[in-house]
C-alpha cells in the first residue's frame, strides 16, 4: 500500500531539546541527530512535545530547527514542530521551516482556544496554501482538548500539502476511517499503539523511546511491514513493558530525559515548569530500564 507521504514511512524520533542553565545546548542537539543517522532512523522530529517547545522562545524555536536541518545534512530527514494556537505564528515557523531546508512540518492542533472544526480545516489550508513541505496533521486531544475529527481530516487530504497525520487519539476507529478515505500517510503518535495501527494500515511511529532504542523500534516496523507478524508482536511485547512503565511515570519529556542521561546520553535539565523525576520515580526508571536489559 502506497501511501502520499510514504518517504515518511518507518521511524522518526521526536527529539528532546538539551538545555544548558538557560541556554540550549546545540552540540548536545547535535549529537542526537548522529545518534539517529548511526540508528537508520528515517526522520527526527525537533521542536514538539518532546522538544519542550511551549517553553522555547520565538528564537530558540528558529533556531532550533536550523541547528538540525545542518546536522542532518541530508542524511535524515527533518520533520520540524511548528504549530500553535495562534495561526499567524503557525505560519511563521512553518515557513521558517520550508525556508531552513525542513522536509516537512509538524504542526499540532491549535489548543486550548478550542476551534470549531471550520477553524482546524481553515487554520490548516492557511498553511497548506503557504508552503511547498509537506504538512502532518498532529492530533492530540490529550493535550489540546479538542480533537481533530476524521470528516475534517478527510477534508484536509484534499490539499495537496497535507500528506500525514499523527494519530494519537488512542481511538482506532478514528484511525481507520482515516486510512479508510484517504491516501494520508498515519503515523502512530503513541509507542505502544505501534503495532495495532500499521495492522490497520499505519506506515510507522514518531516516537519518544526512539530517544534510546532506536533499532528496537525499527525491527517492530521492518518486522510487521516484511510481512513477519509473529516477529513483530515478539518486539510489540518486549517494547510495551517499556513504554508503558517509562513513559508513564510523569509527563514527557520528563522521563525520557532522564532515562538518556542514566544511559550516558544526557539530555541536560528541563525547563520550568517541568520538574525532574523523584527519588522514588528515577528508583523505578532504573527498574524498569534494566528490565528491558539496558542497564
Amino acid at each position: 500500500m502506497t501511501t502520499r507521504g510514504e518517504e515518511f514511512s518507518g521511524l522518526s524520533v521526536a527529539l528532546t531539546t538539551p538545555f544548558n542553565g538557560d541556554r540550549v545546548d546545540y552540540d548536545l542537539l547535535g549529537q542526537q541527530v548522529e545518534f539517529q543517522i548511526a540508528a537508520g532512523t528515517t526522520c527526527v522530529v525537533p521542536t514538539g512535545t518532546t522538544g519542550e517547545s511551549p517553553t522555547l522562545s520565538h528564537e530558540e524555536h528558529e533556531k532550533v530547527i536550523s541547528a538540525v536541518v545542518e546536522a542532518a545534512s541530508g542524511k535524515i530527514k527533518v520533520m520540524a514542530g511548528t504549530g500553535s494556537n495562534n495561526t499567524d505564528e503557525a505560519l511563521r515557523l512553518t515557513q521558517w521551516a520550508a525556508n531552513a531546508g525542513a522536509d516537512a512540518a509538524l504542526v499540532v492542533a491549535p489548543y486550548y482556544n478550542k476551534p470549531t472544526q471550520s477553524g482546524m480545516y481553515e487554520h490548516f489550508k492557511i498553511l497548506a496554501e503557504s508552503v511547498e513541505i509537506p504538512i502532518c496533521v498532529y492530533n492530540i486531544p490529550g493535550r489540546t482538548s479538542k480533537n481533530i475529527e476524521p470528516e475534517t481530516i478527510i477534508r484536509l487530504a484534499e490539499l495537496p500539502q497535507i500528506t500525514m497525520v499523527k494519530e494519537a487519539t488512542g481511538q482506532m476507529d478514528q484511525a481507520s476511517e482515516i486510512l479508510a478515505s484517504t491516501d494520508l500517510t498515519v503515523l502512530s503518535g503513541d509507542d505502544s499503539m505501534t503495532l495495532p495501527l500499521l495492522a490497520v494500515g499505519g506506515r510507522g511511529v514518531i516516537s519518544v523511546v526512539g530517544n534510546i532504542i532506536p533499532k528496537d523500534m525499527i525491527s517492530l516496523i521492518d518486522s510487521f511491514l516484511g510481512g513477519n507478524i509473529e516477529e513483530a508482536q515478539s518486539w510489540h511485547h518486549r517494547l510495551f513493558p517499556l513504554c508503558r512503565d517509562m513513559l508513564g511515570l510523569s509527563t514527557n519529556p520528563i522521563p525520557i530525559k532522564a532515562a538518556m542521561a542514566l544511559l550516558g546520553r544526557d539530555s541536560g535539565t528541563l525547563r520550568m515548569p517541568l520538574l525532574p523525576l523523584s527519588e522514588t520515580e528515577m528508583n523505578s526508571l532504573r527498574s524498569t530500564l534494566n528490565a528491558y536489559g539496558l542497564l
